[in-house]
């Protein structure tokens, strides 16, 4: 007897990080479960559990996501050469630096339609020598490469820059979007004492140190304010916020598995960060309707209006950061609401993220059917 349909070709997605995958990329997941067998291959770090009951195959790849040690990276690359033979994988799609490069020289190798995910420049492309290692491997991985996605236009006008790979393969999306029913806008908070929010990983290249200068410099002047910090932090910065919180000018929460009840509590989010693919914090507080303050960098600026939604300052300037929230500490509630609901209606007008994973499940859809 025919078979009324075809059986769905086996989709291999392969990323570093199964709790950051399901908190930025489960529609996805969910929208390209209609069209293919999709299997995840990640380390294990939260939400595997969440997939696997969704019908998603998850397999477990141990890996240092900042390591550079070459027995350890040899490691990696033979168990994802170990993976490919065992999925049979009819496609692959990657995120991530290490994923994208070691996947896209084996999938060059065995012929498998491959895609590539570029979440920002990051750590290799701050250092000269590093960086001119990552322009090579990039070059060999993505020789065969069918689509390249990027989360800003400068990063992917870098990799054209590089000759990495040229612009006709290349898809620049919202970054991953943002759920507008997940993270709704909320009233403004009503404070006597105005909370500047940090949310991330608490570590120098997401200009920490320009921060606590910032805060601690307000705080000598008795401004009204307290900075309530989210996330893990790096050992360098143990005493520091100790300190901070010593001084009741910054509390510690910690790592919080919801961000949800710190964006509606805040009255502004500050992300000073070096470098972003597109940075879903501030996407999130704008769709909750906050003001936020950030660098004029690729990846944060894309989601901010200057002045309207929020307010921008150059990447590594203390200086200028003081200043942006001192100013932010002197607009008036109504003022502060105002910025809040215009970032709102950018997110809507511009970052769903319905619309970035249609863009996304139709980039595949179309390049097989040029295939065929």
């Amino acid at each position: 007897m025919k078979r009324e349909r075809a059986m769905k070709k086996r989709l291999l997605i392969v990323t570093n990080h199964s709790y950051m995958f399901w908190q930025f990329r489960r529609e996805l997941a969910e929208a390209l479960q209609k069209e293919y067998e999709v299997i995840l291959a990640m380390p294990f770090v939260g939400h595997e559990e969440d997939f696997q009951n969704m019908g998603i195959q998850c397999i477990p790849i141990s890996m240092n996501r900042r390591g550079v040690n070459p027995f350890t990276e040899a490691k990696l690359l033979w168990d994802y050469e170990r993976l490919l033979k065992k999925v049979k994988p009819d496609l692959i799609l990657t995120y991530s630096i290490k994923p994208n490069i070691y996947i896209g020289l084996l999938s060059g190798q065995k012929q498998i339609p491959y895609y590539a995910n570029v979440q920002g420049l990051g750590t290799a492309f701050q250092k000269p020598v590093l960086t001119g290692l990552v322009t090579i491997l990039y070059r060999k991985a993505f020789q065969k490469v069918k689509y390249v996605f990027f989360e800003n236009k400068e990063n992917a006008s870098e990799f054209c820059k590089r000759k990495i790979i040229s612009a006709d393969r290349q898809i620049v999306l919202a970054g991953a979007g943002i759920n507008l029913e997940r993270y709704k806008m909320q009233p403004y908070p009503k404070h006597t004492r105005i909370h500047f929010l940090y949310l991330g990983r608490i570590m120098k290249e997401k200009g920490i140190d320009e921060l606590f200068y910032a805060v601690r410099h307000l705080k000598k002047e008795n401004e009204n304010f307290v900075l309530d910090l989210v996330g893990f932090f790096e050992d360098e910065y143990k005493e520091q916020v100790k300190e901070l919180e010593k001084h009741s000018i910054a509390h510690f929460y910690g790592f919080q598995s919801d961000p949800r009840p710190f964006y509606i509590e805040a009255d502004c989010v500050v992300l000073p960060s070096y470098h972003e693919g597109m940075s879903n914090v501030l996407l999130e507080a704008a769709a909750t309707g906050r003001p936020v303050i950030t660098s004029n960098i690729p990846g944060c600026r894309e989601s901010v209006e200057n002045g309207k939604s929020g307010l921008l300052v150059e990447v590594k300037n203390k200086e200028m950061l003081y200043d942006a929230m001192k100013e932010m500490l002197h607009c008036s509630r109504e003022e502060r609401e105002q910025m809040g609901q215009a970032g709102r209606e950018k997110m809507e007008r511009e970052f769903r993220k319905e619309v970035v994973v249609e863009k996304t499940v139709q980039s595949l859809r179309e390049d097989e059917k040029r295939d065929f």
